[in-house]
């Protein structure tokens, strides 16, 4: 007769101690909501062609560009549908003129996260993530044919560039 009561009162007792003891409430922190973005989220609005050539030229040249070359590259670029090309185009032919200040070779291997910082801030007006950083730096570590021009050629091309 006992046993057949104990087979009643174990599991209901384990049951009670499952829900008494087992069960607390966990501890709440404090932790305050926050909503991630890329860092280019807040760019949503399409450069004009005056406004690309313009921060284009400024960037490397670090200064302005006249308004009749202004507008000379602008009806250049207007002439042409194909916006990717025109872009490489006037990008090239901007680097192979005298005056455009970049860094040497030399000074972005010496200093590659300082280079990094520089251009992420000089195109994209913005530092860059851990991730962005960490990928250039590798990139630029294991490819040695890789110059600063480069870098500052697939900048102006980023899809980032042609936002504000």
């Amino acid at each position: 007769m006992l046993i057949s009561k104990l087979k009643y009162f174990i599991p209901a007792l384990f049951a009670f101690t499952l829900v008494f003891s087992g069960c607390e409430k966990d501890k709440l922190y404090d932790v305050n909501e926050e909503t991630i973005l890329p860092a280019n989220a807040n760019k949503t609005k399409l450069k004009s062609d005056q406004q690309y050539i313009a921060i284009l030229y400024a960037n490397l040249f670090q200064t302005a560009l006249s308004s009749d070359d202004l507008f000379e590259a602008s009806e250049c670029v207007q002439s042409i549908g194909d916006k990717d090309l025109v872009h490489e185009v006037l990008i090239s032919n901007y680097m192979n003129q005298q005056g455009v200040i970049l860094p040497t070779n030399e000074e972005m291997r010496a200093d590659v996260d300082g280079f990094l910082t520089e251009t992420y801030n000089r195109f994209l007006v913005r530092n860059p993530t851990e991730a962005e950083r960490q990928y250039f730096k590798n990139y630029i570590n294991t490819h040695p044919n890789v110059r600063p021009e480069l870098v500052y050629f697939s900048f102006a091309l980023s899809n980032e560039y042609q936002y504000y």
